[in-house]
């Protein structure tokens, strides 16, 4: 096994954060100091949960879901496409377009189905 070798019991979530944040093309080869490391991650949390749109997620941002945004977002989305099909539905070829679909729930670990509460 690799250094870095998939395990069963990674976070998908922390995961992909975590790749998000590697790949990010201001991440630095080597932080100075524990201060500088500290300013980026700020930065980069703020900007990967008020402006990074996460296609997992609807095309939404962390913040928009969290703080009960998404059906909000949705409809608006939804408007302006209707309105983008009204001038120029030739544009389109198959349907009217929709827009991503909303988020329903996001689990690391789902909780367990008993006798219980599946009735």
């Amino acid at each position: 096994m690799g250094r870095y070798a998939k395990l069963s019991n990674d976070n998908p979530f922390s995961e992909s954060h975590f790749k998000t944040l590697k790949y990010q093309p201001k991440f630095p080869k080597r932080f100075g100091c524990i201060e500088d490391a500290k300013a980026f991650c700020r930065d980069f949390f703020t900007w990967y949960n008020q402006d990074h749109h996460h296609a997992g997620i609807g095309l939404m941002t962390p913040d928009q879901v969290h703080y009960g945004q998404a059906d909000a977002v949705h409809a608006t989305r939804q408007l302006v496409l209707d309105g983008a099909f009204s001038k120029n539905p030739e544009r389109f070829v198959k349907k009217p377009p929709n827009p991503p679909a909303k988020p329903t729930a996001a689990w690391i670990n789902p909780p367990i189905k008993t006798a219980n509460s599946q009735a």
